[in-house]
């Protein structure tokens, strides 16, 4: 007997339509398929193609976006040195670390702007950094020291919005193209905008200036909607009517700063904190600090709030809000602010 044919061929019941349809060859033999079958199907004219090195597509026809993706991700793994080769490790977890990133993982996320996945002439697979691999056929690699986790879409893992951008936006130069890709990700709720901006500087593309003029138009997109849930809140919980978007003044005409909400009787103040990690964050992070203790020192309560506490967690911060406002009865009256239209 063939030392490439099991003993006990494995049942193909534990496998979903596509992994039917894509299988490595070290698969085909775990299911009584010799490597010599394997290759016989695969001549020209026969009933299978290896679509990608040591990767077989057990039909003629052409490959769905789906199977591609599958097939990427097993070819990806399949090359992967592991002590639990044989082991069921395999069948357990069939594509390692990797997954789908860039325009591919965008497509898979329902970016309209993302082109869809059957015109892609490549997909992008994120790996480990210490793998070495090479591209191949329509598989290119991105490495990360540090992965994501992952979220299962369309039945493959599939990097999180924020790190597909970047490994998208590394390979584009389409101003146009990713300015749409930016502001979708934040007007449609994908992620913060923050934490956009995050893997982008992380992966040193905020020197390019068309990355930097949809950054500036992603940022002013994500204080917009937060913007937005800061009026719902005030209005959908009850809150008393603050005063928006001013700046604080002593009479002598002295600048304290700009707030998004200022409650003039209370002397609370709220501001979005929507700042991003770019290359002055430290500058601004010492302002909004100084700001924030001239302010209180003045007796002035300044709440904070992200985007993403807007986003996620409304009655909370509205709760935060009402409690600081109910305080200020108990504090020393503040002294005067100048209040004007910021």
């Amino acid at each position: 007997m063939s030392h490439n044919t099991p003993l006990s061929p494995r049942p193909l019941h534990h496998l979903t339509d596509v992994q039917r349809r894509v299988l490595t060859t070290r698969q085909l033999r775990e299911h009584g398929v010799s490597a010599a079958t394997a290759a016989e199907r695969c001549r020209e004219g026969g009933p299978w193609q290896q679509i990608l090195p040591g990767v077989h597509l057990l039909h003629p026809g052409p490959a769905t976006s789906e199977e591609r993706l599958h097939a990427a991700l097993l070819y990806t793994a399949s090359r992967r040195q592991t002590a639990a080769a044989g082991s069921g490790a395999e069948e357990a977890e069939p594509y390692g670390e990797a997954m789908v990133t860039g325009l591919a993982a965008l497509a898979l996320h329902h970016f309209s702007a993302a082109p869809p996945l059957a015109s892609l002439d490549e997909v992008d697979i994120l790996v480990p950094r210490t793998r070495r691999l090479r591209a191949t056929g329509y598989v290119r690699f991105v490495r990360a020291q540090t992965l994501p986790g992952p979220r299962y879409l369309a039945g493959v893992p599939t990097a999180p919005v924020a790190r597909a951008l970047a490994d998208a936006v590394a390979r584009l130069s389409d101003a146009v193209l990713v300015r749409r890709l930016l502001t979708e990700s934040v007007r449609h709720g994908h992620c913060e905008a923050t934490a956009v901006v995050k893997e982008l500087s992380q992966a040193r593309l905020l020197s390019r200036p068309h990355v930097i003029d949809a950054v500036d138009a992603l940022l002013a997109e994500g204080r917009a909607i937060a913007e937005g849930r800061l009026y719902d809140m005030v209005r959908g919980h009850g809150l008393p009517e603050p005063l928006w978007n001013v700046e604080l003044r002593l009479p002598g005409g002295h600048r304290l700063g700009e707030v998004d909400a200022y409650w003039g009787e209370q002397a609370v103040a709220l501001e979005i904190d929507a700042r991003a990690p770019r290359h002055d964050e430290y500058a601004l992070r010492g302002a909004y600090a100084r700001k924030r203790e001239h302010l209180e020192g003045l007796g002035i309560t300044v709440v904070r709030v992200t985007p993403r506490k807007l986003r996620d967690g409304l009655e909370e911060q509205a709760a935060v809000v009402r409690t600081a406002l109910i305080a200020a009865a108990d504090r020393d009256p503040a002294p005067y602010v100048v209040v004007l239209p910021r």
